[in-house]
């Protein structure tokens, strides 16, 4: 088959998709990305090739800007995420995007929960979608807010929205939103922490997993804010406090700072550079994250506790879903403080109740079915366009 992996052009969207990219290619599809160019050199670090269309995240973000007035970022409100994923984004990229796809031909779109430029153009083209959910489900009021948002770029060009065939699900039970229903065409795709690995190799048989109980040693802790919400200024007075307590801390630098760029003790916090989850999580204790879909996942199919201090975008409903499992704490709104932040690593490393609740979360996530097994049906039983 000829599968096209269309994705909102940042790490935190595009990374989720690699699994089941991966399980195409190596049974012998072909993989190809739409995304912003400027994606291009992470697509080839994996062996894939990218069709380009549109601007990368910073041009969207200031269109968006100069369009509304507003920056995003805070707790996100629906018709802000809306006017930038399904407006700004679909304004900016889908002419160039159709037209890609259109030389490609792709006989499957696969989509990701924010991308709504793929599912204009699986509808242009006639091709069937399936949608990839990277967490929880998006709330009731976000996807009307973005459907009724994108409705006039579909009429524009003359094309009917049409539902996706298939909606693959990476969220285990336990982190669910509750009372949610599954959509049909659902199919349980089992997420997997951003690994790059040698061909017939998944990324969970080299992933990290919870160190075990040693009393010997300090607790090790991996500080990990995303490549976009990184800021020094963000991250210096959180490491500040978390250097008071008796812990071995280790923090991502992003894609931009360097160590010498953050105002802590250096002999107390080790710096590393842009490095796989799957990587990072190898004897770790605790995570303490901004709350992104793929490490909070990523993390907890490897059975290690949380403590989330969310920054924006959907990393509020990480928090309260980690929360709610038992499998850390989440720390909303004003709670966020460095010294917060702190108090709750030393609560959750204490209480080894968020440690087993993490371990009952990697169960259910070790039983959903692999990238390859979600690819092979997907090939296996293709759907038809409506």
């Amino acid at each position: 088959m000829r599968i096209l992996f269309s994705s909102t052009p940042a790490h935190g969207h595009l990374l989720p998709q690699l699994p089941l990219a991966r399980a195409f290619r190596e049974r012998g599809d072909d993989v190809v990305f739409l995304t912003a160019g400027g994606l291009a050199p992470v697509l080839a670090r994996e062996g894939f090739d990218v069709l380009p269309a549109g601007p990368t995240m910073d041009v969207m973000v200031a269109d968006f800007a100069r369009r509304t007035g507003l920056t995003p970022g805070g707790e996100p409100d629906p018709e802000m995420v809306a006017e930038l994923f399904a407006g700004v984004r679909v304004d900016l990229t889908v002419d160039e995007a159709l037209a890609a796809a259109r030389d490609w031909r792709p006989e499957l779109i696969v989509t990701e929960l924010a991308d709504c430029v793929g599912p204009l153009v699986a509808a242009a083209l006639d091709v069937p979608v399936a949608n990839l959910a990277y967490g929880p489900a998006l709330p009731d009021d976000f996807a009307t807010a973005m459907d009724a948002n994108v409705a006039s770029r579909y009429a524009a060009r003359g094309v009917t929205p049409r539902p996706a065939a298939h909606y693959l699900d990476t969220c285990p039970p336990a982190m669910q939103q509750d009372g949610w229903r599954p959509p049909a065409g659902r199919l349980a795709l089992r997420p997997e922490p951003h690994g790059q690995t040698p061909a017939g190799q998944s990324p969970s048989d080299r992933a990290g997993t919870a160190a075990p109980a040693d009393p010997q040693r300090r607790p090790r802790v991996l500080v990990t804010f995303g490549t976009v919400f990184s800021a020094p200024e963000v991250l210096s007075p959180i490491l500040r406090e978390l250097s008071k307590e008796d812990m071995e801390l280790r923090v991502t630098l992003g894609l931009t700072a360097s160590a010498e760029d953050f105002d802590v003790d250096h002999d107390r916090v080790t710096f590393v550079g842009f490095t796989p989850l799957s990587e990072l999580l190898r004897d770790t204790d605790l995570v303490v994250a901004h709350g992104g879909a793929g490490t909070t996942l990523g993390t907890l199919a490897a059975g290690i506790p949380m403590v989330i201090a969310p920054q924006g975008a959907d990393q509020f409903i990480q928090a309260d879903r980690v929360a709610a499992a038992g499998a850390g704490l989440g720390l909303p709104g004003d709670t966020a403080t460095p010294e917060g932040v702190a108090k709750a690593a030393s609560a959750v490393l204490a209480d080894q109740g968020f440690r087993a609740a993490a371990r009952t979360v990697a169960d259910q996530i070790a039983a959903m079915p692999s990238p390859a097994e979600v690819a092979a049906a997907l090939a296996a039983e293709p759907v038809p366009a409506a």
